[in-house]
């Protein structure tokens, strides 16, 4: 009876069709409606914030490069993942992330914990030439970072497109981007950008008095996974 009935709806061309469809609906309603109810599924965390300018210039550097492609950014709450890489992955640690950096391999380790694990002269070496930290990497180089000078000069549009998309940018944030951006690369000690950013962390990442693509870079790893208090952290059991 069953393949009868299979046949049926196999030669019948319409009747096909329409009960494609009604499945192909009814798994895009299940899948799509609760992308709508999406900020009612993310906790609130204490101490997430935006980026700061320099950061999230430098996250724009790892995505530019492609940095998601060998190393993923989300720790799965699973014991082997956990103890390895250490407290597994929130959902509110990349609810402002324009995409978000999980990955769909480890080449290298999960970065999602990297934050203050090494130090920043560390990650310039490793950054410079990897096999030289760790020599069975078979990452590229990437030294040409410590000679590209940057300016501030899009960051003020780049935050603002952040804005349009959600992140929580405040008009005064926005309007000191320019001076934040170096200001977080340098030891002049202006608290400022600490204040508007808190956690965040000032002074010179590579050692160059100049700005730098490896100052936004280091100072963007240099961040992950550093702000969210574990020691603390209680997840909401309604969810």
């Amino acid at each position: 009876m069953a393949l009868e009935g299979h046949k049926k709806i196999e030669t019948n061309a319409t009747l096909l069709l329409t009960l494609s469809f009604l499945v192909v609906t009814i798994g895009g309603i299940v899948e799509i409606a609760p992308l709508f109810y999406l900020e009612n599924t993310i906790e609130e965390v204490d101490g997430m914030r935006p980026y700061s300018p320099l950061e999230l210039t430098g996250r724009e550097i790892y995505v530019r490069e492609g940095c998601y492609v060998c190393h993923s950014q989300m720790i799965r709450p699973m014991r082997d993942e956990v103890e390895r890489y250490g407290h597994y992955s929130l959902a509110a640690e990349s609810m402002y992330d324009h995409p978000f950096q999980w990955g769909s391999k480890r080449t290298g380790p999960d970065l999602a914990r990297v934050g203050g694990r090494y130090s920043d002269a560390w990650h310039v070496d490793h950054l410079i030439d990897p096999q030289s930290v760790v020599p069975e990497s078979v990452m590229p180089p990437y030294g040409f970072l410590a000679d590209r000078v940057i300016s501030p000069e899009y960051v003020v549009d780049l935050m603002k497109t952040h804005r349009l998309v959600g992140v929580p940018y405040t008009d005064e944030q926005i309007e000191m981007a320019q001076f934040d951006f170096v200001e977080q690369a340098t030891t002049f000690g202006d608290a400022g950008v600490v204040e508007r950013y808190p956690g965040a962390q000032q002074r010179d990442f590579d050692g160059n008095p100049a700005v730098t693509e490896m100052d936004a870079l280091v100072a963007y790893l240099q961040m992950l996974g550093t702000l969210v208090d574990f020691s603390t952290f209680t997840p909401d059991a309604s969810r």
